[in-house]
């Protein structure tokens, strides 16, 4: 059921109808803001924070199903939405949600995104009193699954947009869809394949969607993409079993040891890339405007940052936003639980390069043999780790739609609005900027202190509430200025 707004006398008063007379920008915003104060907002994400939709489990493709079901597309469906569920092409993964809402004599069509499902609950680790199946306030914490990744921020938008319908009497001005994933945690299986399929059905001008945090909880966010990620493994077999290093100390080579080396020839003791060829061809001038004012950490549980780490010469946000590392997630050799008087016979390393536009990740596993090779170390191996991989993408920072939605979050908060050319983590914005070629644009309701992915997961009460506002001020704005980008642009 909707739960839309109507003013009489500049009162607002719940109704379940739409008004019979379009209102303005502001009342729109004064809708959603009464939407969160109003308790609506909060039933409804308890609601869906309430299903354990753990795509990441074995067995949850019903209840993937159920969230798309029984709980978006009867909520779609009201506020004038035609939907489809479309199969997952991989087998035994979740489903996805195809809705559209199309306006006679529209001009240009909105592409939305979201995910419905959540990472594994850990329901033991949670702090006493709180469940990740439970929508939990505490203070300006909302705790609960999902709550900040991601069925609180497609909550937020969906919210926003059904009380901008409201405030302009049903008609947005602009054709609007929506796609709800059910396997983001999972890599996105499907996903591209999804996008390429039902590429006429998806046609749209503009991507907007939300996930991911914002650089700080106290202004607004947008990020343009995200850093590509390359997992790979590091492998050294030497030998069956360990042997005695009182015996054999000094006559077999230590797989840990030239494993070691071997990392250390690709990246120095302070983080820098040593080797050209997994590094971006530049830097771009307006990335660097761009990333000039964003300040990183500095929160109250963010760690503290290490001032000479990594690529010298660059400040801390080009390090993190638009420049390329190298990390060691993992590191094995013996048996480190019981360690014993004995040369391993193996080593592996479980590796990962965050890389941006500009970098040849096409080729980053033939740059790493070769760097091994070059520098003698023939004997380690070099693999890619399976999995779904995301490519780097990025929207230039001085797209009109860029500028539209910083000057139209500016004029709904009266706040300085940073600018992301790309998030420092990955998503699957490359199904959206590559394969369907939408310019893309995320505005992130979330924090980086929100426990994502962790035990007490949750999100801010007062950023849900600036969000709410936020985006009715941009769906808004989208309807007054969308089709004027969309001819200028075609020009």
């Amino acid at each position: 059921m909707m739960h839309l707004l109507r003013t009489i006398n500049n009162i607002f008063e719940l109704d379940n109808v739409y008004v019979s007379l379009p209102m303005s920008r502001q009342q729109s915003i004064d809708l959603a803001t009464a939407y969160f104060d109003q308790g609506h907002f909060q039933a409804t994400l308890a609601r869906r924070v309430g299903m354990a939709t753990e795509s990441q489990e074995p067995g949850k493709v019903e209840i993937l199903t159920l969230y798309l079901t029984q709980e978006l597309t009867p909520y779609l469906t009201s506020m004038g939405f035609t939907c489809k569920i479309i199969p997952n092409p991989i087998e035994d993964r979740g489903p996805f949600l195809v809705a559209e809402r199309l306006e006679s004599g529209a001009d240009f069509t909105v592409l939305s995104y979201g995910h419905g499902d959540v990472v594994r609950g850990y329901a033991p680790q949670w702090n006493e009193g709180l469940a990740p199946w439970s929508l939990n306030i505490q203070g300006d914490r909302w705790y609960g699954r999902g709550t900040a990744d991601n069925k609180g921020q497609h909550t937020i938008n969906l919210a926003a947009l059904e009380q901008v319908l409201s405030a302009r009497a049903g008609h947005l001005g602009y054709n609007i869809k929506l796609l709800i994933e059910m396997g983001e945690e999972m890599g996105s299986p499907g996903l591209r394949e999804v996008c390429e399929q039902y590429g006429d059905l998806l046609k749209a001008d503009l991507f907007l969607a939300s996930d991911g945090p914002r650089v700080s909880a106290s202004r607004p966010t947008l990020f343009l993409g995200s850093r590509g990620a390359f997992n790979f493994e590091l492998k050294l077999n030497l030998r069956q079993g360990a042997h005695h290093s009182g015996n054999w100390g000094g006559l077999l080579r230590n797989p840990g040891i030239r494993l070691a080396h071997a990392i250390a020839s690709m990246v120095d003791a302070k983080g820098r890339i040593l080797v050209p060829k997994l590094l971006p061809s530049s830097l771009p001038e307006n990335v660097k405007r761009a990333l000039a004012n964003i300040e990183v950490g500095g929160g109250p549980t963010d760690p503290e940052i290490d001032p000479d780490w990594a690529e010298p010469g660059l400040t801390q946000a080009e390090r993190v936003f638009a420049w390329n590392t190298f990390e060691t997630l993992a590191f094995k050799t013996g048996n480190p639980e019981a360690p014993v008087n004995a040369i391993p016979g193996y080593a592996i390393a479980f590796c990962q390069l965050r890389y941006v536009v500009g970098s040849d990740n096409e080729n980053f596993l033939k740059h790493i043999r070769d760097h091994l090779d070059a520098h003698g170390f023939t004997d380690v191996e070099a693999a890619a780790s399976r999995g779904e991989a995301a490519e780097a993408t990025r929207l230039d920072p001085d797209n009109p739609w860029v500028k539209m939605a910083v000057a139209s979050i500016t004029r709904s908060t009266g706040k300085t609005v940073d600018v992301l050319p790309n998030l420092g983590g990955t998503l699957p914005n490359d199904a959206f900027s590559k394969i369907l070629g939408l310019p893309t644009v995320w505005v992130p309701h979330s924090y980086a202190a929100c426990s994502q992915h962790a035990p007490n997961e949750h999100m801010l009460g007062s950023v849900a509430r600036e969000s709410l506002q936020l985006m009715a001020g941009l769906f808004w704005d989208l309807g007054d200025e969308g089709a004027q980008i969309v001819a200028s642009k075609a020009a």
